[in-house]
C-alpha cells in the first residue's frame, strides 16, 4: 500500500525546538527522495517500453505488469508534489513521525514519512489534549507549493509548556478556513478534524450516511474517505474499483483534482446526468414530469413496456419461401414465445431462442411440403432453415411479434405514443401520461437515464450472437488472467524489494494485453461498461436523488456498500428525500448507519444566522451547527427597483470585489436571469466572467442554485431571492443553499418583496 517501512526512530529530525529553517531542511530531503522516486520509475518505464513485445505470453504479461505499475506509481508521484508533507508529530517515546499525502522510505527502506491514511497517523486527527495517546505535540507545517512557509505547534502534553512556548490550537485550521478559494476545490487532509476522522476511517462494509448542514466539510470527507478505503482495502478495491456521485457537472468538475492529490488516481467520477454510456441527459424542464420519472414504478411500468413488444398472432398468417405458401399458426408462435422466456435472459437475447425456434418449426412444415412435392425423395435439406432464415416475409413477422429494442427507441416509444404509455402504465393518471408525451428526437433529461438503465437491464444485448461471442470472449478472458496472476506473482517480489506495494492486479495487466483496442485500466472500463459493478459506491448531495436513481445506484454496488452524504434540510428537487430512513429502507432496510457533522467551517456565523433564520421562518427544520469563526464582512440586503435590477447585481458583485481585496465572486441567480447577468457583468470585467460548468477558474461565476449545490465561494450576490424560492415551487432548501455558499461576505439584492426572514 505505501513504501515499506522501518521505525522511524532511525530516521534523522530536527530536534524538538527546531522552528521553521529546521523542518525546511527535512522539508527538502522528502522532496529529494520523491524526485529521485520519480526519475526512477521514469528510467524503469522507459526501459520497459523500450523492451518490445518479444518472447512468450508469460513475458510479455510480465513486461506489461511492470509498465502498468511504473505508470501507476509515477501519476501519484506527480499527483501529491504542492504539500507533500503537511503534518509532524512528536511522542512520549521520543519518535517523531511526519505526515504525509503518501508514504516515503529512502534507499535503505528507512521510513521518512507516514501516508495520512496509514493506522499510525491517526492520532495526528485524532489526538486532543485531554487524551494524548501519546503526542506530546502536533505541529502543521504550512507550506506554499514546496517551501515552508511557517508552523503552527499544538502542545499537547503539560510538561511542555513554559513561559516561552505557545500553544497555537487551531491556527492551521483557521488559516485554511480564511485562505481564498480558487475555483478548484481543495483537499483538508491537513487539517482533518476528530468527528471527521471518525467517518473517514470507518469500516467498510454497508451503508454509511453522513449528514451534514452547510459547511460542515461532508463532500471533503466523502472524498478522504474514498481516499482511505482505497488505501486500507486496496486487494479488494483496486479491481472492482470505487464510483463517485455527484449532482452535476459544475460539482464534479469542482472536485476532480481532490482524489489525485490524496494519492489516487483511479476513481470512477460521475454526475446522474452521466451514469448511462453514450448520453449526457440535460435538465428537466418541468419538475412534476421529474418527480413521476423518479418513482419506483417505473421498474413494473418498464417491465410490462418489454413484454408488451413480446406479440403473439390471433389467426395463421402465410409466408412464401422461395414461391412456397407455409403457414405460421398461433400455436408456432405461442410455443417460441414461451421457449423464450423459459430462458430467463434478457429480452434481445432471449429473442434468438425465439427466432430459433420459430424457424426450425416453419422449416419443419417447408419440409413436408417439399417431400410431398418431390413424392418421397430423401434428399438433405438442411438448407432449408436458412432458407426460412432469410425469407423477408418471415423476418417481418418475427419482428412484428417480438422487435429487436434498444434502451432509446422502447423510452422515445413510451413518451411518443400515448395508447403504448396508457396500455403499459395504469399506474400514472391520465393527466401524469400527458405531462410525459414529447416528440421522438427529443434530448434525454437526467431524470431519463435511470429509466434507460432499467430498460437497458431488462432488453439486455442487442447482437443476436451476443451469447457466442460472449461465451468465447470470457474463455479468452480467463486464459488472459490466468497468464496475468501468474506474471503479478512473479513481478511481486520484485516490487516489494523496490518497497512498492498494491499499484498491480491481474485485470490491469490482462487489460494491457487485450488486442481489441487500446489499454484501460480498471476505472476506464467501468466508465464505459453500464454493468460493471463497483467495491464501493460514493453520493454526495444524496438528498436530491429519486427512487428511481438509488435503484440504479444499487445494481452498481450489489455489497451495498456505499458512503451517502447530504443534508436533508438542502433538499429542493421533486423527489428530495425527507428522511434518510424513507430514502434508503426501500433498498437497504435498516442496514445502515447514520453518522452527523455538527460543525460548520465554512460559513462566518454571521453569515449562519441569517440563513438558519430564514430557513425556520419558511418552515424548514434544520439543527442549528457551531461555526468556528466570526464573519469580517456583515451581510448586505439591498432592494432596488426593479428597472436596477440588473445594474445592481453587476455593482454588487464589484463592491463585494472590492471589498474582500481578491477572491472568487459568484453570482446565483435564478435560471432565467442567469445570461443577462453575465452580459452585464461581462461589460465590466469582460472574459473574466465565467458561466456555470468549467468556469469555477475565472474571478467571478454565474451559476443558478441549482449548478451552485456543494460548492463554495469567497462572496456571493444572489439576485432576486424570491425568484429562486418560487424556482423551486416553493422548496426554501435552493435559497438556504445559496445563502450558506461563501467562506467571507454575502450581498443579497432584490426588486421583489424578500422571503420571510431577512
Amino acid at each position: 500500500m505505501s513504501d515499506t517501512t522501518i521505525a522511524a526512530s532511525d530516521v534523522p529530525v530536527p530536534p524538538l525546538e527546531g522552528g521553521v529553517e529546521e523542518e525546511r531542511e527535512y522539508v527538502g530531503l522528502l522532496y529529494s527522495r520523491l524526485d529521485e522516486l520519480r526519475a526512477e520509475k521514469e528510467e524503469q518505464l522507459s526501459r520497459v517500453r523500450g523492451s518490445g513485445a518479444v518472447g512468450t505470453m508469460q513475458n510479455v504479461s510480465e513486461r506489461d505488469a511492470f509498465a502498468t505499475m511504473y505508470e501507476d506509481r509515477l501519476a501519484q508521484l506527480n499527483a501529491v508534489d504542492d504539500r507533500l508533507v503537511f503534518g509532524r508529530l512528536d511522542l512520549d517515546s521520543g519518535e517523531c513521525r511526519y505526515i504525509g499525502r503518501i508514504g516515503l522510505t529512502d534507499q535503505h527502506q528507512q521510513r521518512l514519512m507516514l501516508d495520512w491514511r496509514a493506522p499510525e497517523a491517526g492520532v495526528f486527527y485524532q489526538a486532543t489534549a485531554f487524551e494524548r495517546q501519546g503526542v506530546r505535540r502536533r505541529r502543521h507545517l504550512l507550506l506554499k507549493r514546496r517551501d515552508v512557509q511557517g508552523v503552527e505547534d499544538e502542545v499537547l502534553d503539560a510538561d511542555l509548556l513554559d513561559e516561552d512556548t505557545e500553544n497555537h490550537g487551531d491556527g492551521a485550521l483557521l488559516a485554511a478556513l480564511k485562505a481564498r478559494r480558487t475555483g478548484q476545490m481543495g483537499d483538508i487532509v491537513a487539517t482533518i478534524q476528530a468527528e471527521q476522522d471518525r467517518i473517514i476511517r470507518a469500516d467498510l462494509p454497508g451503508v454509511m450516511v453522513v449528514q451534514g448542514g452547510p459547511g460542515t466539510g461532508k463532500t471533503a470527507v466523502a472524498l478522504h474517505r474514498a481516499a482511505y478505503l482505497l488505501y486500507s482495502h486496496r486487494e479488494r478495491l483496486k479491481s472492482a474499483g470505487v464510483l463517485i456521485v455527484g449532482p452535476n457537472s459544475t460539482f464534479m468538475s469542482y472536485i476532480d483534482r481532490v482524489l489525485p492529490s490524496l494519492g489516487e488516481t483511479g476513481v470512477v467520477m460521475s454526475s446522474l446526468s452521466e451514469l448511462y454510456p453514450g448520453v449526457r441527459g440535460i435538465e428537466e424542464q418541468d419538475p412534476n414530469v421529474d418527480e413521476i420519472k423518479g418513482r419506483l414504478d417505473w421498474t413494473q411500468i418498464i417491465a410490462d413496456a418489454v413484454a408488451h413488444r413480446q406479440r403473439t398472432i390471433a389467426e395463421p398468417r402465410d409466408v412464401v419461401i422461395d414461391g412456397i405458401r407455409v403457414s405460421v399458426t398461433p400455436a408456432i408462435i405461442n410455443r417460441g414465445r414461451e421457449r423464450a422466456r423459459a430462458t430467463g435472459k434478457p429480452y434481445n437475447e432471449a429473442r434468438s431462442t425465439f427466432v430459433k425456434v420459430v424457424v426450425k418449426d416453419i422449416a419443419e412444415k417447408l419440409e413436408k411440403i417439399v417431400e410431398k412435392r418431390s413424392e418421397g425423395n430423401e434428399a438433405d435439406r438442411s438448407y432449408l432453415v436458412e432458407d426460412v432464415r432469410q425469407s423477408r416475409q418471415v423476418r417481418t413477422l418475427l419482428n412484428m411479434c417480438w422487435m429487436p429494442r434498444t434502451p432509446q427507441n422502447l423510452l422515445e416509444d413510451l413518451f411518443s405514443r400515448p395508447q403504448y404509455l396508457a396500455d403499459v402504465a395504469p399506474q400514472l393518471t391520465r393527466q401524469e401520461r400527458d405531462l410525459l408525451a414529447r416528440e421522438k428526437g427529443t434530448p434525454f433529461t437526467i431524470s431519463d437515464v435511470a429509466l434507460l438503465d432499467e430498460a437497458a437491464e431488462l432488453l439486455g444485448d442487442l447482437d443476436e450472437t451476443a451469447g457466442r461471442e460472449e461465451a468465447r470472449q470470457k474463455a479468452a478472458r480467463e486464459k488472459d488472467l490466468e497468464n496475468a496472476q501468474k506474471a503479478v506473482e512473479n513481478a511481486t517480489p520484485q516490487l516489494a524489494e523496490m518497497g512498492i506495494e498494491g499499484f498491480l492486479d491481474a485485470e490491469s495487466v490482462a487489460a494491457m494485453n487485450d488486442e481489441s483496442g487500446p489499454s484501460l485500466s480498471a476505472s476506464e472500463r467501468a466508465q464505459v461498461d453500464r454493468t460493471w459493478t463497483y467495491g464501493h459506491v460514493v453520493v454526495d448531495e444524496a438528498q436530491e436523488l429519486s427512487p428511481m436513481q438509488w435503484h440504479v445506484l444499487m445494481r452498481r454496488c450489489p455489497l451495498k456498500s456505499f458512503t451517502v452524504v447530504g443534508d436533508i434540510a438542502q433538499g429542493s428537487s421533486p423527489s428530495a428525500a425527507h428522511s434518510w430512513a424513507s430514502a434508503m429502507e426501500p433498498f437497504v432496510g435498516e442496514r445502515m448507519r447514520v453518522e452527523e457533522l455538527t460543525v460548520n467551517y465554512r460559513t462566518p456565523r454571521n453569515i449562519v444566522d441569517l440563513a438558519e433564520g430564514i430557513a425556520r421562518a419558511n418552515g424548514l427544520e434544520i439543527t442549528s451547527l457551531r461555526t468556528v469563526r466570526d464573519g469580517d464582512y456583515e451581510p448586505i440586503v439591498e432592494q432596488v427597483d426593479a428597472e436596477q435590477l440588473l445594474s445592481a447585481a453587476r455593482d454588487a458583485v464589484g463592491a463585494e470585489q472590492k471589498r474582500i481585496g481578491e477572491g472568487l465572486v459568484a453570482a446565483i441567480v435564478p435560471e432565467p436571469l442567469v445570461g443577462q447577468v453575465r452580459d452585464q457583468l461581462a461589460e465590466l470585467h469582460g472574459d473574466r466572467v465565467g458561466r456555470g460548468a468549467g468556469s469555477l477558474s475565472q474571478d467571478v461565476v454565474v451559476l443558478s442554485a441549482e449548478e451552485a449545490k456543494g460548492l463554495e465561494f469567497d462572496a456571493v450576490v444572489l439576485v432576486e431571492p424570491a425568484d429562486l424560492l418560487e424556482e423551486a415551487h416553493g422548496k426554501i432548501g435552493s435559497l438556504y443553499v445559496a445563502l450558506t455558499r461563501p467562506t467571507h461576505a454575502l450581498h443579497v439584492v432584490a426588486s421583489k418583496p424578500l422571503p420571510a426572514g431577512f
